[in-house]
C-alpha cells in the first residue's frame, strides 16, 4: 500500500541525517553505528544527491525531521544507542474510514538485566530532556525525583531512581549521582500503590503543587485535571485512596510536617516528561 513512497520516505531520512550529521562532525564510523549502518553506506549517503519524493512539502518534512534527530544525537553525543523505536502509521481512506498504528520496535531479546540497563538509560536520557526553566518554579523544597520501572516490577528493589534528589543550582538540573534501583522507598512506593489500580503507568516524578494562601490551590489542580483531561488520584501521606481503572496524577495536599506533592504518572520515562512540561503549562495558564 505505501509502496515505493513509503520506502523513499525512510531513506531519504537516512540520507539526510547521515549529511547533518556528518556537518556536526561525526565520523562515517559514528553515523553508521547510531542508524545501523555501515561506513560504506554512510559515504554513498553522503555524496549522493538527495532523493526526489516527488513534492516539495514532503522533501521539507523528512529533511525537518533529519535535522531535528540530527540536533538531539549531536547533544546527546557520539556512541549515543537508540533502544526503541516506535513507529506511527495512519491511513484515511475514502468513505472517512481511518486506520491508525502505533507500535513500538526495540529488536532486541531483552532478558533482566538488559531490561535493566535500558530502564536506567533510558531514566537518564528523559531526564537530560526536563525544561529547567519549566521545572525550577515547581521544585518541591525536598528536591525532585524521577521513577521508573518495567512492566513487571512487584517490589521497592525493581524500581529505579535518583539516590540524592535532584535540584536547580546556577540554572542548572543537578543530579548529584546516577540513577539506580532500590535507590528511593517513597518514590517506588506511590509508583506500585498507582501501578495496582493502573499496571500501565511504569514512571512517576514529582512536583510542588500550586500553593494559594499556604495550601493546595484546588481550584488550579482541579482545572489542570479537567483541561487536560487526566484522572487524579488522592494520596494522603502517600496513601493512595483510589480504586478506579486509570491515574495520570496523584495529589498528597500533604499535613503538619508533611510537604504536600503532586505526583506525574506516564507510560515511560520519557512521555512522563512530556507530561510533565504539559501540567507545568497548564499551571501557569491558570
Amino acid at each position: 500500500m505505501l509502496g515505493d513512497i513509503g520506502g523513499k520516505w525512510l531513506d531519504r531520512l537516512h540520507q539526510q541525517l547521515a549529511k547533518e550529521l556528518r556537518s556536526n562532525g561525526w565520523s562515517q564510523m559514528d553515523i553508521a553505528a547510531v542508524t545501523g549502518s555501515t561506513q560504506s553506506t554512510v559515504s554513498r549517503q553522503i555524496m549522493k544527491q538527495a532523493i526526489d519524493l516527488g513534492a516539495s512539502a514532503d522533501d521539507m518534512m523528512i529533511d525537518g525531521w533529519a535535522q531535528e534527530l540530527s540536533q538531539s544525537l549531536t547533544q546527546l553525543g557520539k556512541g549515543t544507542e537508540v533502544i526503541r523505536q516506535r513507529l506511527i502509521l495512519e491511513l484515511q481512506f475514502a468513505g472517512n474510514q481511518t486506520l491508525r498504528y502505533d507500535k513500538t520496535l526495540t529488536g532486541m531479546n531483552l532478558d533482566s538485566d538488559q531490561t535493566a540497563r535500558a530502564i536506567l538509560r533510558r531514566l537518564e536520557w528523559a531526564t537530560g530532556r526536563l525544561d529547567v526553566a519549566r521545572v525550577n518554579n515547581y521544585m518541591p523544597a525536598v528536591g525532585m525525583n524521577i521513577a521508573a520501572c518495567s512492566e513487571s516490577a512487584t517490589t521497592e528493589e525493581e524500581v529505579a531512581a535518583y539516590p540524592g534528589r535532584m535540584t536547580v543550582v546556577d540554572e542548572q538540573l543537578r543530579r548529584h549521582e546516577t540513577p539506580v534501583f532500590g535507590a528511593s522507598s517513597h518514590m517506588a512506593s506511590v509508583l506500585l500503590q498507582a501501578r495496582e489500580i493502573d499496571p500501565s503507568k511504569t514512571a512517576i516524578l514529582n512536583l510542588r503543587p500550586p500553593i494559594l494562601d499556604g495550601m493546595v490551590d484546588m481550584g488550579d489542580i482541579n482545572f489542570i485535571s479537567d483541561e487536560l483531561g487526566f484522572k487524579l488520584a488522592l494520596a494522603p501521606k502517600g496513601v493512595l485512596s483510589h480504586d478506579d481503572g486509570r491515574i495520570d496524577a496523584i495529589l498528597d495536599e500533604g499535613a503538619f510536617g508533611w510537604e504536600p506533592s503532586l505526583y506525574i504518572l506516564g507510560h515511560n520515562a520519557m512521555e512522563l516528561v512530556d507530561r510533565t512540561h504539559t501540567v507545568i503549562d497548564a499551571m501557569n495558564m491558570e
